[in-house]
C-alpha cells in the first residue's frame, strides 16, 4: 500500500488521501486516479442532498470496485454513470479493505447522504480478510511490520461486537502479537510459500498447475455453517437491516471462477442465502461467462488479478439491467 496515497483513518483503518491527482505505476501501463474530501476515488463530492432527477447509487467494495490498475474512467462504476441517464454514483470503494470496514464507512460517513441504492460489490475473496484483524506492512526501510484493522467477532447470540475501534495508528512488529492475533494476520490465502513458488513461475505455469490440480481457492465457502461465511453473512445481514432502501449485493468473482479452474457452486449457494432477506443478490458470473476463453483471459492484467478495463467493461454490462430495472421502479 503506498504510503503517498493514503493516510490513517481512525474509524475503518485509512482512506485514501483527500483531493489528490496522481499517476500511479503499473504493468497496464500505469493509471490516473483522483480523490474526492472524503478520501475516496470518486468524482463526486459528498454532498447531502441530490440533484432533482438524479438516481443516486452508494457504491462499496475493495480494490475491485476503487479500481486498482485502471484510471479513473474505466472502472464499473464510472461506466455505469456513462451508460444510464440519470444515474449518480458515488464510489465508496477502499483498496484493502474489507466489508467490516466498508459497512463501518457506509454507517459512520454514508448513510445520512440522500441517495436511492446500496450497491455492495463484494470479492468474494474476502471472506478471507473479513476474518483478519492485521495485515502486513512494509516501512520506508522495507522492515516487514503489521496494521491493525477494525473487526466483527460473532456473539453466542448471534450479535456483532465490534473491535479495535479507535484503530491502532502506529504499525507494529508481528513479534509483539499473541498467539491468536498472529493467526489473525491477513496473508492472503493459505500455503503462501507455495503461492510464492508458484507465482515465480511466471502466470502461464500458475494457470496451468491450478488447472491440474483443481484448485480450490476459496474452501471457506464449503460450509454454510463455517466461522467464516457465518461472520461474513452477520455482517452483510447487519448492513443490509440498516439499509432504509433497495439494497444490492454483487459477489465479484475470482478469476479462478470466471475463467473455470475453479468450480464455483460453494460461494454462490452460500451468496443466495441472502436473498429474501432485504436485498437483491445479483450474480455476475453467468454474464462474464459468456464471453470467450480469450476474452475472459483478458478481463485481468497478465500477473495482476485485478480488472483491467475490458474486466470492469463486462462487469458494468452485468449490472446495468439491473440498476435499470430499480431506476424504472421508482427514484427521483
Amino acid at each position: 500500500m503506498s504510503r503517498q496515497l493514503f493516510e490513517y483513518q481512525p474509524d475503518w483503518g485509512y482512506r485514501f488521501v483527500p483531493g489528490i491527482k496522481a499517476r500511479v505505476e503499473h504493468e497496464g501501463g500505469g493509471y490516473l486516479l483522483r480523490t474526492n474530501d472524503a478520501g475516496f476515488r470518486c468524482r463526486h463530492d459528498l454532498v447531502r442532498d441530490k440533484k432533482p432527477g438524479v438516481f443516486r447509487v452508494l457504491l462499496f467494495g475493495d480494490s475491485y470496485t476503487a479500481g486498482d490498475g485502471v484510471s479513473d474512467k474505466h472502472r464499473y462504476g464510472d461506466l455505469l454513470e456513462a451508460r444510464l441517464p440519470r444515474l449518480e454514483v458515488l464510489n465508496f470503494g477502499l483498496s484493502g479493505s474489507a466489508p467490516d470496514q466498508q459497512y463501518l464507512i457506509y454507517r459512520q460517513l454514508a448513510a445520512g447522504l440522500e441517495h436511492d441504492l446500496v450497491l455492495i460489490g463484494v470479492l468474494v475473496e474476502n471472506i478471507r480478510r473479513i476474518a483478519s484483524r492485521f495485515r502486513p506492512y512494509q516501512d520506508a526501510e522495507g522492515r516487514p511490520l503489521v496494521l491493525a484493522k477494525p473487526y466483527f467477532s460473532l456473539e453466542p447470540d448471534g450479535g456483532l461486537r465490534l473491535h479495535q475501534v479507535p484503530v491502532p495508528r502506529h504499525p507494529m512488529d508481528e513479534s509483539a502479537l499473541g498467539r491468536e492475533d498472529r493467526a489473525r494476520v491477513d496473508r492472503g490465502g493459505r500455503l503462501p510459500w507455495l503461492r510464492q513458488v508458484v507465482g515465480r513461475a511466471g502466470p502461464r505455469v500458475k494457470d496451468l498447475a491450478q488447472r491440474l490440480t483443481r484448485y480450490q481457492p476459496l474452501p471457506e465457502y464449503d460450509r454454510s455453517d463455517g466461522p467464516e461465511w457465518r461472520l461474513m453473512k452477520a455482517i452483510l445481514q447487519k448492513w443490509i437491516s440498516e439499509v432504509r432502501v433497495p439494497a444490492v449485493v454483487c459477489p465479484i468473482p475470482l478469476y479462478h471462477y470466471v475463467e473455470g479452474s475453479a468450480s464455483p457452486r460453494s460461494y454462490r449457494a452460500r451468496f443466495r442465502e441472502l436473498e429474501g432477506r432485504g436485498a437483491v443478490v445479483h450474480d455476475p458470473l453467468d454474464d462474464l461467462r459468456r464471453h470467450s476463453p480469450e476474452e475472459r483471459r483478458a478481463f485481468r492484467f497478465p500477473s495482476d488479478c485485478h480488472l483491467t478495463p475490458a474486466g470492469h467493461r463486462a462487469l458494468a454490462g452485468s449490472l446495468a439491467p439491473c440498476l435499470e430495472s430499480f431506476m424504472a421502479a421508482g427514484g427521483d
